[in-house]
């Protein structure tokens, strides 16, 4: 299940008022420094998809993560769109001190050796 916040759906009105509405992806992306994150892009739905209409938008998932992230909220907040959902995320360099940018972050995910 998805639902979205008036914050988000005047957002993505705003975004869409010139042009055709596309499908919505909520996928989880590799993230950088504070590990996992939801995330959303357009897309168009493939064979493992789940599909969720909310707030006039056609919101897309991949089963397996649908299952696993329900029910999953789409929101805004001041750094952008936002996705809250069942899943733990996070993680990543959380060293005190430490860096993104130094590049301290190996394929393991962190930077504290």
């Amino acid at each position: 299940m998805v639902e979205i916040t008036e914050a988000a759906r005047r957002e993505l009105d705003e975004y869409f008022a010139d042009k055709e509405k596309a499908p919505i992806r909520i996928y989880l992306s590799a993230g950088g420094c504070s590990g996992p994150r939801l995330a959303l892009a357009l897309d168009e739905a493939g064979e493992t998809d789940d599909l969720f209409e909310a707030g006039g938008y056609q919101f897309i998932v991949d089963k397996d993560l649908a299952v696993q992230a329900a029910p999953m909220r789409v929101d805004m907040s001041h750094m952008g769109f936002s996705i809250q959902s069942s899943l733990q995320l996070g993680g990543g360099c959380g060293c005190s001190g430490g860096s993104c940018s130094s590049g301290s972050c190996g394929t393991s995910g962190s930077c504290c050796s």
